[in-house]
């Protein structure tokens, strides 16, 4: 992922060097595993330990003259040990016995990244949903004036979504935090299991229980799916701020910074740009998802065709759930809310909003439902198509409806068991902050 949209923390876990260096733990711990098996003398085993990591430079230079990144690996590690603690490099093992519990460690340590990146956003999410639980605004549906609810509701929605991923979460981090030491096709022909179990024990990670001569593809799928859904989360967040900083709106405002230019040729522009570009991102998140779904079938017990895909999406993936996260993190704390102006939209239709509760009223004092519903539909149509309110369109047809029929709070009044909800989810998170 280009660094325009990665986080140190999360790039340094995707450079050639810190894939070597795990590659290199790892044959440093079989070899252990074997001199415990007394199969690596002990001799042997303190150089192979003590070999420094080969740099990407010069695995690259090897793989010109043999064409195979794990051999020249193996031969950039190696070439500064005698030939008789050479011989006992990958011992047993095959490519992907290293790749792939490498690549375990690396998803591993990459999913802690993102899973406290999202839970982060949720923490801020809650926090805020509290500050405006109380702070009333428009609810739309179809894009159009429906009835009053509040921010906090809304940011609340974001928080449960958001809650539901970190479950996918936990659940995708355990099952891509395995690795494999089986051989070729998996059946543990040149090594003892004892040697797994401890490279994987010391990597923290499970054991995949029937190896062919790889992880199977469908923990990533597994993965990347849920990053998807993540994002899509994010994206379902960021896609109401950004309609609700549009201009006729106007009821939200991101952070922006002093030097923020909105536009090279419009210099009044204040555009939702982060809002933006969390959308954006998120579909970069559902197409690597498709591909990571296309790489389970694999031909008999292994082919490398998944091999060249992952080594875009796995990393482009991970980095790019991880900087959507904090960014989303990083708006919704500084975002500007504007009360007052959510208050003007309420107003905005004249009253066009309360129908449901006029209609309700007038069925409740004896009017039969189809009757009441037309008669309010009818007063609905001239106010709109009239600029008049609501009140005096009923009036015209002799219904007088008293002013607290017409308030926001006649619909924010039953909430108590929503807010309940997300006390019990600030409780479980530890996050609660008295308002």
């Amino acid at each position: 992922m280009i660094e325009r949209y990665s986080r140190p923390e999360m790039a340094a876990l995707w450079t050639e060097e810190f894939k070597y260096a795990t590659w290199v733990r790892v044959e440093v711990l079989a070899s252990t595993a074997h001199a415990e098996l007394n199969i690596v003398p002990a001799a042997d085993l303190d150089i192979i330990r003590r070999a420094p990591v080969p740099a990407p430079g010069r695995v690259r230079e090897l793989e010109h003259t043999r064409d195979h990144e794990i051999l020249a690996f193996l031969a950039a590690y190696t070439e500064t040990m005698p030939p008789d603690s050479a011989r006992w490099v990958h011992h047993g093992l095959t490519s992907y016995d290293v790749v792939d519990t490498a690549l375990g460690h690396i998803l591993d340590r990459s999913c802690a990244l993102v899973f406290d990146a999202a839970r982060a956003f949720l923490k801020a999410l809650v926090q805020r949903a509290f500050e405006h639980w109380d702070t009333p605004c428009i609810a739309r549906t179809h894009g159009v004036h429906a009835e009053p609810t509040t921010f906090g509701h809304k940011l609340a929605v974001y928080a449960h979504a958001m809650h539901r991923g970190l479950t996918r979460l936990t659940a995708a981090r355990s099952a891509v935090a395995v690795g494999t030491l089986s051989g070729p096709v998996g059946t543990y022909s040149h090594i003892p299991p004892y040697v797994e179990e401890f490279v994987c024990a010391a990597l923290g990670l499970g054991i995949e229980p029937m190896p062919t001569q790889v992880v199977a593809r469908d923990r990533h799928a597994q993965l990347l799916s849920a990053l998807a859904e993540t994002g899509a989360v994010v994206e379902q967040f960021a896609q109401e701020m950004r309609m609700l900083q549009r201009t006729e709106i106007a009821e939200v405002e991101e952070p922006r910074t002093s030097a923020y230019q909105g536009s090279s040729a419009m210099p009044h522009k204040r555009n939702p740009t982060t809002s933006e570009r969390l959308c954006g991102l998120s579909r970069i998140l559902r197409a690597n998802a498709g591909a990571a779904l296309e790489n389970i079938a694999l031909w008999h017990e292994r082919d490398l065709a998944h091999s060249s895909v992952e080594r875009v999406i796995l990393p482009d993936s991970l980095t790019v759930a991880h900087y959507q996260l904090t960014s989303a993190t990083d708006l919704l704390e500084g975002l500007r809310i504007f009360p007052d102006r959510m208050a003007r939209n309420i107003d905005a239709t004249h009253g066009l909003i309360y129908s449901s509760e006029v209609f309700l009223d007038l069925v409740a004092g004896g009017a039969h439902r189809e009757e009441a519903y037309r008669l309010v539909q009818a007063a609905s149509a001239a106010a709109w198509e009239t600029g008049s309110s609501l009140a005096a369109a009923l009036a015209a047809r002799d219904v007088t409806v008293a002013p607290e029929q017409l308030s926001p709070q006649r619909f924010l009044g039953n909430r108590t068991h929503l807010r309940s909800r997300l006390e019990i989810l600030d409780k479980e998170l530890g996050s609660h902050v008295e308002m």
